[in-house]
């Protein structure tokens, strides 16, 4: 069964990444406060990006993978910028290399 992970934008700037089976039914909790309370208390919310995964497994992954990402890299994958993306997903130490 495919799994979606998605970002939202909160009404606080805040972004807020989770993963569901129905994206529609959990646009709607989220919008009506029964989406947890994160995004209970920063409605309205916007769906910023979204992506299909074959398995919950992958999903789950996926997401805390992107819950653990800076702003930045949240805001780059959402903007599709992959380039920027790559850069601030590499260590500083490799960046101190590079230069």
């Amino acid at each position: 069964m495919p799994f979606t992970v998605y970002i939202l934008g909160c009404c606080d700037d805040s972004l807020y990444t989770g993963k569901t089976v129905d994206l529609d039914r959990r646009l709607w909790e989220h919008e009506h406060g029964l989406g947890g309370d994160y995004t209970k208390r920063r409605r309205p919310i916007t769906l910023l990006w979204a992506q299909v995964f074959p398995s919950e497994a992958q999903a789950y992954v996926a997401e805390r993978m992107i819950k653990g990402w800076t702003r930045a890299k949240k805001k780059a994958l959402i903007d599709g910028d992959f380039d920027l993306l790559h850069e601030l997903s590499k260590s500083k130490e490799k960046k101190r290399r590079e230069t």
